[in-house]
């Protein structure tokens, strides 16, 4: 008797488009919906080679002439934060983060549409609507959670929520956390918000146990996805596997 319990996934591919990362390119990508009861079980599998998930669909580049995308890992018992990370913690101890469900709300659609004007106006997402947001936030099959960081409030025993600041979207994974999505408020320069974000990550996986969090592609060069190789040890997915990456020469900045 066969065993119909599981089905091998469709895959499909994009037509080409301009590459956001790298001028004069197209990008393409392969992609397979993730439904039914096993779908965490093969968003795992697939992340596990290189795929990421948006909403219900696990993606890859796969582009024609072209692998600068590359799927990093941070190995959490080995890191230790270097000397600009830890001011960046120390600055960001007003802060007090938790982690909720995968709900949106109009707060987080306000910060992330200020995010993507200052940081990315000319990008893909650039003209998302609320009813988007909540859809890429909302529409997971898989284990996902919202990691909210705000200020915290002065006043003692007060049950109101500090302005928010920013937000990561994650999805458990049984060996690591993989951040599918982060923004903040831009206006919060001195902090450097998106390095904290990844170190709050790195900081929940050691606690929780686990062995990595997945920061998704670094595009070899891509000036703009380099600070994720300042997360060191950091691992790159090849194709004899994970192996690690190294970090970029002379650079302590630890800026995101």
């Amino acid at each position: 008797m066969s065993d119909q319990s599981f089905q091998f996934p469709r895959f499909f591919i994009t037509a080409p488009s301009p590459c956001p990362y790298l001028e004069n390119r197209q990008e393409r990508k392969i992609f397979t919906e993730l439904s039914g009861r096993d779908a965490a079980v093969l968003n795992e599998a697939l992340a596990k080679v290189g795929f990421r998930r948006s909403q219900s669909v696990a993606y890859r580049p796969a582009c024609e002439g072209c692998k600068a995308c590359i799927s990093v890992r941070v190995a959490t018992v080995a890191f230790r934060p270097s000397r600009n990370m830890k001011r960046i913690m120390k600055a960001n101890t007003d802060l007090e983060t938790s982690a909720t469900d995968a709900i949106a709300t109009d707060e987080q659609y306000e910060v992330l549409q200020e995010y993507l004007k200052t940081r990315h106006a000319d990008g893909g997402m650039a003209k998302m609507g609320a009813f988007e947001y909540s859809e890429m936030v909302e529409s997971s099959p898989v284990s996902t959670s919202l990691v909210e960081y705000r200020l915290k409030q002065e006043a003692a025993g007060t049950r109101a929520l500090g302005r928010l600041l920013g937000v990561a979207i994650t999805d458990a994974m049984s060996d690591g956390l993989s951040m599918v999505y982060s923004f903040f408020d831009p206006a919060e320069r001195r902090r450097s918000l998106g390095t904290f974000i990844i170190l709050d990550h790195i900081i929940r996986a050691q606690k929780a146990g686990l062995p990595y969090v997945y920061l998704g592609y670094w595009v070899a060069g891509s000036p703009k996805m380099d600070y994720k190789r300042r997360f060191q040890p950091l691992e790159a997915l090849g194709a004899k596997g994970w192996a690690p990456l190294e970090p970029l020469a002379n650079d302590n900045t630890g800026a995101a």
